[in-house]
């Protein structure tokens, strides 16, 4: 069998996360070993005798559907032993198995920030969100969110109106959209970024997935910004998984007459940062996710080091000459693409490099702009 067909019955398992996979993988060397494991190799591993069912006896019905599901245009799995699978998710405390992706699974690796509030936002918390989410994804971010109503929806929206990359987070099976009135937007999300899930196709909304997609949110995400929140919305549990992942947590605050800007505040109170604008975020997770772009680029965490490049990430001759043509005067990718010849991707890595530096100004309408204090080294 393929190797990714060998994973399937390893990913609708009950019980199998990322944690029993590494000891599995401590007794055999393949996926097709544990497949044809007997019974009691398997409870030497430490294995429910309900996961050991489940691998020997995997339910027709639901590979069928599964195999169905990813056979289709646009669809992948991406598995624990998959390099496509995200290092910080990796990293995280209870990694899932796998993920089920629609669109792109190449954008997992890109550095994300989440954004994430109350499905009962206020119009200003929800136009907050739009804004924040369009100016952080020019910068390059990709946004990633949970496709609830609300502010998840209004981020989303956001990042697909800037033409930039957002992630979707399912509490369901990757085939079960919740709420169904989301269904339009996670086409296009499909579309321009990606749609991920670790249930399977067919899994209904239960209420205990839903803390469980937060946890996969922040473990993805360098940072996750809480944009409205009450005292017992749920975006506050994303908020403290990001915490105990070691990411930043950042809240907007708001009035203290507004019932929906309670849970802000007390994160602010908690420790996490108070954000008034996209520098704040910019400046609190700038080097993790320099860190990101790089590996994302397959280059060297170093060279996207404002320590080892006084002039830019990478190449610094790269970064003078793209400074240069980039000028004081705002100006778009698609010109900045054909003054200097580099490709839509590699200035998106590039210019939010030089923001995270403060060398780059970005601007409403997708332009950008060099800052006046910047130094060239050949002037």
């Amino acid at each position: 069998m393929p190797l990714a067909e060998d994973w399937l019955p390893l990913l609708l398992a009950p019980g199998l996360n990322a944690a029993r996979l590494e000891t599995l993988f401590d007794h055999f060397a393949t996926p097709a070993d544990v497949l044809a494991a007997s019974a009691a190799s398997l409870t030497a591993t430490g294995l429910a005798p309900a996961t050991i069912e489940a691998l020997q006896h995997p339910a027709p019905e639901l590979l069928r559907r599964t195999r169905d599901w990813l056979a289709a245009p646009g669809h992948a799995l991406v598995h624990w032993q998959d390099p496509r699978y995200p290092e910080l998710l990796r990293a995280s405390p209870h990694a899932p198995s796998g993920l089920f992706v629609a669109g792109d699974p190449e954008l997992l690796t890109l550095p994300q920030l989440a954004i994430v509030g109350s499905r009962n936002a206020t119009a200003g918390g929800l136009q907050t969100a739009r804004d924040f989410a369009a100016h952080l994804t020019r910068s390059g971010l990709a946004i990633t969110s949970g496709l609830a109503l609300g502010v998840d929806a209004a981020a989303h929206s956001g990042a697909l109106d800037a033409t930039g990359t957002t992630i979707a987070v399912l509490g369901t099976g990757i085939d079960t959209i919740y709420p169904a009135g989301n269904a339009a937007l996670a086409e296009r999300i499909s579309g321009a970024g990606a749609v991920v899930s670790e249930f399977a196709p067919g899994t209904p909304p239960r209420r205990h997935q839903f803390p469980q997609r937060n946890r996969i949110i922040a473990a993805l995400s360098v940072g996750t910004l809480v944009v409205e929140a009450g005292i017992s919305s749920g975006s506050l549990i994303t908020a403290r998984y990001a915490g105990e992942c070691g990411r930043e947590v950042l809240a907007i605050p708001g009035s203290i007459h507004n019932p929906m800007s309670k849970g802000c505040h007390r994160l602010i109170k908690q420790g996490a940062k108070l954000v008034e604008s996209a520098a704040d975020i910019l400046i609190e997770i700038g080097g993790q996710a320099e860190l990101q772009l790089a590996a994302h680029a397959d280059a060297p965490a170093a060279a996207a080091s404002p320590a080892t490049a006084p002039n830019g990430g990478g190449d610094d001759a790269d970064y003078v000459m793209l400074l240069d043509h980039l000028g004081f005067d705002p100006v778009s990718v698609d010109t900045l693409a054909t003054r200097s010849g580099l490709t839509a991707e590699e200035l998106s890595s590039m210019l939010l490099i030089l923001e995270l530096q403060g060398k780059v100004l970005s601007l409403p309408g997708g332009r950008f702009q060099q800052t006046s204090h910047v130094d060239h080294p050949h002037e």
